[in-house]
């Protein structure tokens, strides 16, 4: 991937991105957005303001620094990272921009340790990751036939109170052309632009199986705390949507897809929102494979906050070898999510699939793996900027 004059450099940087990565990325953001403030459109400001961007690039430059010759440990990463650009719609000029500040954050943050053949070396370091990037950026943008950046008008069809924090919306093309097609498990980008002249990006997961002429998404609430400010985006659409409302929505993208066609047993693991893109599974499973063994466990606050239980309902009834399990953080007897509280299965012949807060699927991965399920049967969608392994 680098030349091996730029390896020992690369190699040297390790321990230095360990303990000085978060000041680099911070000045990264900082400059580049005094520089090009259009470029905000193109990030969580959210995620700006509580650090959690500054903290996943962070992660992101240290993992690619120690494994640049490890191409399996930076596959799975590559690819969740190329999925979410092309549903924002980077194109290749954003990438000399990016990497420009990149550099010039090093530079500022390592002083006179930022020798020209340390900058020399992440220089080719960077633009041999971008390359790739946008190669396989430019593939997507092709299979789905869209131009970056290019969103459709969706008209609200129905709006759902699925729990106290989440709507699901029901959609329909208002530009007269086909749903875009999508395997369940993959999200949409929703666009928003409110009256200050902020435009701001949120994903949503698609949360029903395919159906001919719409689509569904699911949207919960975020609420400030101590430690994050208020969701913009969701905030918005739940305080302004309603039947006959337009969303402008990007075409589905996502390496999160379960399969959903195949006869063999599946473990389905969820824990809050992160129920929405499970609930597409299922319903899929419940039109192709209604026979199939699942096992469908949820975690939630309580019974108020707990999103699409009409759905599970619904599939309860269609499939005989559906098990279903809930956990309320809030019951002293339901409790947390525990691996070893699920119904049996054969451990090494039935993939699992979970989808819920950091936390949460740190929990189950951990538990799973010392109840003797190979880590190869393991499969996670990811909140938010972090996109790193267990």
């Amino acid at each position: 991937m680098i030349s091996a004059a730029s390896r020992p450099y690369i190699d040297a940087s390790v321990p230095v991105l360990r303990a000085h990565g978060l000041t680099i990325t911070t000045t990264f953001y900082r400059t580049m957005f005094a520089a090009h403030p259009e470029l905000n459109k193109l990030f969580n400001l959210g995620n700006q303001a509580n650090g959690a961007q500054q903290q996943s690039l962070a992660a992101a430059v240290f993992a690619y620094a120690a494994n640049i010759d490890n191409p399996a440990a930076l596959a799975p990463v590559v690819s969740r990272i190329v999925h979410k650009h092309v549903s924002l719609g980077i194109k290749p000029e954003h990438y000399p921009i990016v990497g420009r500040y990149l550099l010039g954050a090093i530079q500022d943050t390592l002083g006179d340790a930022a020798t020209p053949p340390l900058l020399a070396a992440w220089d080719e370091a960077y633009n041999s990751l971008a390359k790739l990037f946008i190669a396989t950026e430019k593939e997507l943008y092709a299979e789905a036939g869209i131009v970056a950046g290019v969103t459709r008008p969706m008209r609200v069809l129905a709006v759902k109170r699925e729990s106290a924090e989440v709507l699901s919306i029901t959609m329909q093309p208002d530009d007269g052309l086909p749903v875009p097609s999508f395997k369940p498990g993959q999200y949409v980008s929703c666009a928003v632009d409110f009256e200050d002249g902020r435009h701001q990006l949120r994903q949503y997961s698609l949360s029903d199986a395919p159906a001919p002429g719409q689509l569904r998404i699911s949207v919960k609430r975020e609420s400030a705390t101590d430690l994050t400010p208020a969701g913009q985006v969701s905030n918005w659409i739940h305080d302004h949507v309603v039947v006959g409302s337009v969303l402008q929505l990007s075409h589905p993208f996502g390496d999160f897809t379960p399969d959903a066609e195949s006869p063999e047993p599946i473990v389905l693991l969820s824990a809050g929102v992160g129920i929405t893109p499970m609930i597409a599974v299922l319903n899929r499973i419940v039109q192709a494979q209604p026979k199939r063994h699942v096992i469908f466990a949820h975690a939630a606050r309580d019974a108020e906050h707990h999103a699409h239980r009409d759905d599970v309902a619904v599939a309860k009834a269609a499939m005989p070898n559906l098990q279903t399990l809930t956990f309320y953080e809030a019951d002293p007897q339901g409790g947390l999510m525990d691996a070893a509280r699920l119904p049996s299965w054969p451990r090494t012949e039935a993939n699992v699939y979970m989808c819920g807060p950091h936390g949460f699927m740190r929990a189950q991965w951990q538990g799973l793996l010392a109840a003797g399920v190979p880590v190869t049967r393991l499969h996670r969608e990811v909140f938010g900027p972090d996109l790193l392994d267990m």
